[in-house]
């Protein structure tokens, strides 16, 4: 099964209704299939083909959900690229992929040219050098083509994600680790081809790609939000007559106000579906109370399975602070230093399986890392890095994070890729970070400096350092300067005294 051949099956059955609604554009399936296939048409006129990685560098807008499309139907791999990354993280990605192609968008332009590792072929949306091919004179250009990639070629999106080496990976995802999730969203969340979906957080993340995938599955009209706003949201609700809300639970916080102050702008929303971090409480019970028709779902994820479990409505308030329960085809186990299974309710490293790699939800492996993949995949189970205990209803938990991940504003941090960067200040002897609560982005970036003898450095500069070397959203949000870091007999920081510390002198 390929995603293209959903799309022609709602373009054929009814190609005249809304797939796609971005700002003043609206395609219908029909539109949709078409175009995407007159783009792969131009790839494959310039040198795209089977199993070729190519770029996609822009921001939320139809062309990214073109592009993805016109890719897949050649059997090629599409690589998402954040827009909020630097330009050495978008060179580093370039360079690992490899790309034969990318599409760029005049937001995107100045830091892919400054990123270097330029692949053969770019095409923008706005083309403005001589180098660059139009991303529209293209679709217009060239009739559609039709396109046999062998069965085989599965392979469809390699998506990055900052491992504990600081470096990131990229996890390569089949056809089927998509097209999978989207069945189990019908089931779970009742949706149908009626539903009309708001996209508001990044189309190079897979929350926000899964959104897509429903769209080429289930035929639901996609609505793409360019850039989040509170207002706009809120208008886009009312004006499309949304019916399916997918956000991280910062986007839920953020959107609060407006929800509780213009209930009636949300009155055709069914469903709110919300992952990337703790869902606070408090938030849930104030949508409930605003928005008693909603029902919300929010489940657990990974760059490199997608939704492991679900919470759903009747359960947002008695089980809180759960992730929710596996979702069917999924099995579980805790697993401790030793790779023993856990006692029954105890925590340990959450190992998932899922069927064969590539097959179900668990990703194919890692890009070009052999030993990563060895490491994460063992005997069919998947070795998450969570911490994590099951209680005796089946009701799952995230204890610890045994990466060290920070989870701010639905985007994952990797503490060692911000220790790292701050780690190549010449006055830095030694750091720790660690996430703390955050009212606003549910967690925040905290970082514990030791300073060279001698050495005299501040906060800010110490945050301009970063701002070269990382994306914005991982910078520092709090600094300390402390004459040692805690640590244990082995010499290794503990990094829970730090989160205690700061808990105290919040307390108080």
């Amino acid at each position: 099964m390929k995603l293209p051949a959903f799309l022609a099956a709602h373009a054929s059955a009814t190609p005249d209704r809304e797939a796609l609604v971005c700002e003043g554009l609206r395609m219908s399936f029909g539109e949709l299939d078409r175009s995407s296939s007159c783009l792969a048409a131009a790839l494959a006129r310039h040198g795209v083909g089977v199993g070729d990685r190519v770029a996609i560098y822009l921001p939320n807008c139809a062309e990214f959900v073109l592009a993805f499309l016109a890719i897949v139907k050649l059997g090629a791999i599409a690589v998402p690229v954040g827009t909020r990354l630097t330009a050495a993280e978008v060179g580093y990605v370039l360079a690992d992929s490899a790309p034969r192609a990318a599409f760029i968008h005049p937001d995107t332009r100045a830091t892919f040219v400054a990123a270097g590792n330029t692949p053969p072929v770019v095409i923008a949306v706005d083309a403005r050098t001589p180098h660059e091919l139009d991303l529209q004179a293209l679709v217009t250009s060239h009739a559609p083509g039709r396109f046999d990639p062998p069965v085989e070629a599965d392979d469809c999106m390699i998506l990055y994600t900052s491992g504990t080496t600081g470096k990131p990976k990229g996890a390569i995802l089949t056809q089927a680790n998509n097209f999978i999730p989207g069945y189990i969203n019908a089931v779970q969340w009742g949706l149908t081809a009626a539903d009309r979906q708001l996209i508001t957080t990044p189309l190079t993340h897979r929350t926000a790609f899964g959104r897509v995938i429903n769209m080429l599955c289930l035929g639901t009209t996609l609505v793409i939000l360019p850039k989040f706003d509170p207002r706009d949201t809120a208008r886009l609700c009312a004006a499309e007559r949304i019916t399916v809300l997918g956000m991280v639970p910062t986007v839920g916080r953020m959107l609060l106000p407006e929800i509780e102050a213009s209930a009636r702008s949300f009155a055709s929303l069914r469903v709110m579906v919300a992952t990337g971090e703790a869902f606070p409480r408090e938030v849930k019970q104030r949508i409930v109370r605003a928005l008693p028709h909603v029902g919300i779902h929010s489940y657990f994820a990974m760059t490199e399975c997608g939704a492991l479990t679900n919470l759903g409505p009747a359960d947002q308030l008695s089980h809180a602070n759960s992730i929710g329960r596996l979702i069917p085809g999924v099995e579980v186990r805790f697993v401790d230093a030793a790779g023993r299974d856990t006692a029954p309710g105890e925590a340990g490293e959450l190992w998932i399986r899922s069927g064969e790699s590539g097959r179900f939800l668990t990703l194919r492996g890692y890009w070009g890392r052999p030993a990563e993949t060895a490491a994460a995949l063992r005997d069919g189970w998947f070795a998450t890095g969570d911490m994590g205990r099951m209680d005796a209803d089946g009701f799952l938990y995230i204890v610890d994070r045994k990466k060290d991940m920070v989870l701010s504003g639905g985007y994952n941090i990797y503490s060692k890729e911000v220790e790292l960067a701050i780690l190549e200040h010449p006055s830095v002897l030694d750091v720790a970070v660690v996430g703390v609560p955050d009212a606003v982005y549910g967690e925040a970036v905290a970082a514990f400096v030791e300073l060279k003898p001698g050495a005299a450095l501040t906060e800010e500069q110490l945050v301009a350092h970063c701002r070269d070397r990382i994306a914005g959203y991982k910078k520092p949000r709090h600094v300390r300067f402390v004459g040692e870091l805690p640590r244990n007999g082995v010499g290794k920081i503990i990094k829970y005294k730090l989160r205690e510390e700061l808990a105290a002198s919040a307390a108080t």
